[in-house]
């Protein structure tokens, strides 16, 4: 998503999280889009994710959440537009989003992501958190993934592996 309006008005605020990485851009692309059942744990969560379809210009994944409410599930289909952006659409039980992702290298060895959202009631009851804690809770998770990505970026440059490979 570009500056602006997002590609389908939903009603309802705009969430914005901006996250630096130190590291080049292809490697920061490659590890945020190598979706895998093990990212909740680098995110601090306890949701399980399956990853149901992979291939060069898409991902689709599944999470389930267990909360006080009931079972929480998503469908997230992600668009790759390496090696820059990728844009994702989920469907679920409670919620639905759509998100765009945006790399771009404010200055030499750093990159920086831009992730804008909109979320919408699904099915049943929605709770909707206040857009500060949204904001708050999404920028936590990529703050780990920061550091996640950071270790594993100066790892590779020793072992030429990748995200806890």
């Amino acid at each position: 998503m570009t500056a602006g309006a997002p590609r389908t008005k939903w009603p309802g605020p705009e969430y914005v999280v901006r996250q630096r990485f130190r590291a080049p851009l292809r490697f920061v692309f490659d590890w945020c889009t190598d979706f895998s059942p093990t990212d909740p744990k680098l995110e601090g969560d306890t949701y399980e994710r399956r990853v149901v379809e992979r291939d060069a210009r898409r991902v689709v994944v599944e999470d389930l959440y267990e909360s006080p409410e009931g079972w929480r599930w998503s469908r997230e289909v992600i668009k790759l537009r390496p090696p820059h952006a990728w844009h994702m659409e989920g469907v679920g039980n409670r919620r639905n989003v759509i998100a765009d992702y945006a790399l771009t290298e404010p200055a030499p060895g750093v990159v920086e992501l831009e992730l804008r959202w909109r979320r919408r009631p699904s099915l049943l009851k929605f709770d909707r958190a206040p857009k500060i804690r949204a904001q708050k809770e999404g920028k936590r998770s990529w703050q780990r993934f920061a550091r996640a990505l950071e270790r594993d970026y100066r790892a590779s440059k020793t072992t030429g592996k990748r995200r806890g490979a």
